[in-house]
């Protein structure tokens, strides 16, 4: 069985679990720290009952129920998104306080298709986020050319006819 593990987002808690390898958030936290509702399984159970009504049932479709911890030190079966479906969600949560996340979600989105467009861009982000993160100018520097390296072999295993995943993995 998973750990539950907690994410803070503005002082409220959200739970947290890997599921088929990747992070999966209880949608009921997220909808309780966006919204600063009281009731936010209800609100939930709502929004979830317009979002298929308008059309959005891929969003439906995506949520599973994972037992995570509660308060009471239980785990209960609980809906739960990977990433990409909260921001899908959180993009539908109509109150002030999902503004400010809306508006980050609009910015890493623009970023993104301008490093489409100049692949450069993406570079210097990754240096400017390992710089941040405290990591020195020669560990960036040997990181990024290991990257770099990394490509390149790959680019040249490809060519020699690699395919699959595990055939990577073996080299």
């Amino acid at each position: 069985m998973e750990t539950t593990k907690i994410a803070v987002f503005k002082g409220k808690q959200i739970r947290k679990t890997i599921h088929g390898n990747e992070w999966w958030f209880s949608i009921i936290d997220v909808v309780e720290a966006l919204t600063g509702n009281e009731r936010p399984r209800k609100y939930w159970n709502d929004l979830k009952r317009k979002l298929i009504k308008e059309g959005y049932s891929e969003v439906s479709e995506k949520i599973g129920q994972l037992k995570l911890q509660a308060a009471d030190g239980k785990n209960y079966l609980t809906d739960c998104a990977n990433t990409e479906t909260v921001f899908r969600i959180i993009q539908t949560i109509p109150s002030p306080k999902a503004e400010p996340f809306k508006r980050w979600l609009a910015r890493v989105g623009y970023e993104r298709i301008q490093e489409i467009e100049d692949p450069e861009l993406g570079t210097k982000r990754t240096r400017a986020l390992y710089k941040a993160k405290g990591y020195s100018d020669g560990w960036i520097e040997k990181r990024m050319r290991g990257i770099a390296v990394r490509e390149e072999l790959t680019d040249e295993w490809e060519k020699r006819g690699v395919k699959e995943d595990t055939e990577y993995a073996i080299r």
